[in-house]
This record gives C-alpha cells, sequence and structure tokens, in this order.
C-alpha cells in the first residue's frame, strides 16, 4: 500500500520548489490534487502540463493570505469532490534582514502566508477532511522553528508557529480521524532559496555544519510529505518531522 491511488490531495504553493515536487509525487503515487499559487500563468501552465500528461491535476488561482484566496480553493474543492483526505500546507514566503530593518507590513505578510494562512484554510476545509474518515494535514515548516539558522525572526516565529499549531490541531481533531503533521526541511534546491545557495560565504558554512554535507532536493522532501500522507503512517501525528541532513543533531 504504497500509494496514495485515489486520494484527494490539495497542496497549496504548487508550481515551484517543495510544494511542485510533492505535487508530481502525489499524481506519480495515483492521487487527484488540486494545487495552488498567486501567479495566474504558472498555475494555467503547469495544469496543462500534467492534464497533458494524463493527470489528474487541477489549478486553483490564490493567495493563501487573503480570504478571497481561501474562499477559492474551498469553492474547487466542493466543486469537485465530496470530500478532502489530504491537505498540505505548503505555500511560505521570506524576507531576510535584519530585525531592526523589518517594516510592519513585511513582518505581517510573513506570519499571514507561513502561519495565519494554514490555520484558516484547515479550519475551511475541516467538513471535508472530517468527511474523508482518514485525513492528513501536512505542514511544511522549517528547521528554522527551532534552531537559528539565519532566516530572519520573521520566518523563524511564523514556522515555530506553525509547529505549535500542528501539535495543537493534532490533538484536537485526533478524535475526527484527522493526522496533522509538520516536516522541518534543512535549506533545499528551491527557488526560494537559489539566489542564497549560489553565495560562496553562506554555502560554505551550510555544507560544513550539515553532516550530510549538501543541501536537500525538492523531492526529498516530497518523499516526507507523501509518506505523512499515507495509511503506513497511520500512527503517526503531532510531530514535526526535520528532514534536514543532520543539522539538528549537531551543535552549530
Amino acid at each position: 500500500m504504497w500509494n496514495l491511488n485515489n486520494k484527494k490531495v490539495v497542496v497549496t504553493g504548487g508550481t515551484k520548489g517543495i510544494g511542485k515536487a510533492t505535487v508530481m509525487e502525489f499524481l506519480s503515487l495515483g492521487a487527484e490534487v488540486v494545487f495552488t499559487a498567486r501567479n495566474a500563468n504558472n498555475v494555467k501552465s503547469f495544469e496543462k502540463e500534467l492534464q497533458n500528461q494524463g493527470y489528474k491535476a487541477f489549478g486553483v488561482i490564490s493567495d493563501v493570505s487573503e480570504k478571497d484566496g481561501i474562499n477559492a480553493i474551498f469553492s474547487e474543492v466542493k466543486n469537485r469532490w465530496d470530500n478532502l483526505d489530504i491537505l498540505v500546507n505548503n505555500a511560505g514566503i521570506n524576507i531576510r534582514k535584519s530585525a531592526l530593518d523589518y517594516l510592519d507590513e513585511e513582518l505581517s505578510k510573513i506570519i499571514s502566508i507561513n502561519m495565519t494562512a494554514p490555520f484558516h484554510l484547515s479550519k475551511k476545509l475541516y467538513p471535508f477532511l472530517k468527511q474523508s474518515k482518514n485525513a492528513s494535514i501536512i505542514n511544511v515548516a522549517s528547521v528554522a522553528a527551532t534552531l537559528d539558522v539565519g532566516t530572519g525572526s520573521p520566518y523563524a516565529m511564523s514556522k515555530a508557529g506553525l509547529v505549535m499549531q500542528t501539535k495543537n490541531l493534532a490533538t484536537e481533531w485526533a478524535k475526527d480521524n484527522i493526522r496533522v503533521n509538520a516536516v522541518s526541511p534543512w535549506f533545499t534546491k528551491t527557488p526560494l532559496t537559489e539566489n542564497l545557495l549560489e553565495i560562496e560565504e553562506r554555502i560554505t558554512p551550510i555544507l560544513k555544519h550539515t553532516p550530510l554535507n549538501r543541501v536537500a532536493n525538492a523531492s526529498e522532501m516530497a518523499h516526507v510529505i507523501a509518506f505523512l500522507a499515507m495509511e503506513k503512517s497511520s500512527y503517526i501525528t503531532g510531530q514535526n518531522i526535520q528532514a534536514d541532513g543532520g543539522i539538528s543533531s549537531t551543535a552549530i
């Protein structure tokens, strides 16, 4: 049963990086996927590409930090399915600055997309998840939730909050057969990090302090997310899986 045949899935931030890899992973395992992103061209082109390959994949143009964006996802799920088996809250942003340099609107934006949006979307889709009888929510957090890795305070705060959101909802919704877990990646090759990873003075210490001596590929995060969505992980809930190349086991 290492598959997700006929499972109904929503993946936010699904056209790039870890989100895109997760969409591809779920589809390859037999699921139907609704994916979201803010950029209309990216959504439409990725949807066309996937459907041309015969996949059941459907794009939604959505900014999850906005009420209308949440409602757009809800409407797509309601119109397409009777229940929802898996929700992957992956959409996220970062603005790297020193603490004193953040504008109020930058702080609000990071917190809203990374932490508040997953809460609102999970709540909104709760009736469909409950109807599944065996649902799973996976929140994409970060090693920055537990270690100072130089990503900026607002990002770290938002991801730490997402981890605690995971634990609380896992406890509250266990009675409804909804499991809730988080995955915390270390530095991963994505459009969000590619510029940073090209800077020699940044990549050198990252590799030095990572026991596996490399950054991750987005597909490696998608593998962990898919496992947490499967019935093979049926006794795992409320956990934060640190897929981090060993960095959390070291003293930086």
